[in-house]
């Protein structure tokens, strides 16, 4: 038998915090292998979205499957045992660690039991990082700090990154080169990404997939090459 293709898969997905809901009977599917897009103005439920597939808000209604199980009432830290990596929005690393005790925190969710030199294969992807090992990861530059997030997301070999405005406060040529790398990680290691972006020419290259929120729904999706100037107008001007 044929090994489906489905990764993720939300089915009527309504959350929020407590009592106040977010979203409101969200419906997607990612497959294995792609880079998706979601698009949205601020404060449609973006991040809400992807806090609730990791576990980080309470799933109210709906379901969310996940490598054809439901994790929908799974706890998070047994999540990232799945292989779902969080890099959420201002990266959250711990400023006052080094670089390299940084990324061993990644390795307390690596659902790969095997032992390997998985810090040689992140540097060939953040050659940067392994010059400044020693560094408290807070005195890096905004774009070095994305980067280490990235990095110690891939330290828990995950089957996909949900990554939320990776571009936010970062200089361009920092953010073509986490393009760069994001398709690089994508295609070598056949790791799905799903990102949350604001700028639409950093989507349109990255994904081939996108989808767009507005009050906590998803009213609009598919190939990013199809995402036209006035669906653009309609839901993501500003």
């Amino acid at each position: 038998m044929k090994e489906s293709t489905l990764l993720l898969d939300l089915t009527d997905v309504t959350s929020g915090y407590g009592q106040t809901p977010v979203l409101f009977d969200v419906s997607m599917t990612v497959h294995r292998g792609e880079i998706v897009c979601l698009l949205g103005r601020n404060g449609v439920g973006k991040t809400t979205l992807l806090r609730s597939i990791v576990g980080l808000n309470k799933v109210n209604k709906g379901t969310i499957i996940f490598d054809a199980d439901d994790i929908t009432k799974v706890p998070t830290y047994k999540r990232t045992r799945y292989g779902i990596a969080y890099i959420p929005q201002g990266r959250e690393i711990i400023p006052y660690l080094s670089v390299l005790d940084n990324l061993k925190l990644g390795l307390t969710a690596n659902r790969n039991s095997k032992s390997r030199n998985i810090l040689e294969e992140i540097f060939e992807f953040f050659p940067m990082l392994k010059q400044h090992l020693k560094r408290q990861g807070g005195l890096l530059s905004g774009g070095q700090q994305q980067q280490l997030a990235i990095a110690r997301g891939l330290m828990s070999d995950p089957q996909i990154i949900l990554l939320d405005e990776p571009t936010e406060g970062i200089q361009p040529s920092i953010v073509q080169e986490i393009e760069t790398t994001l398709k690089r990680i994508n295609q070598e290691k056949g790791i799905t990404v799903m990102v949350v972006e604001q700028k639409i020419d950093f989507a349109k290259q990255l994904a081939q997939r996108f989808f767009v929120m507005e009050k906590g729904s998803i009213l609009a999706q598919g190939e990013t090459s199809d995402l036209t100037d006035a669906l653009i107008h309609r839901y993501l001007a500003v």
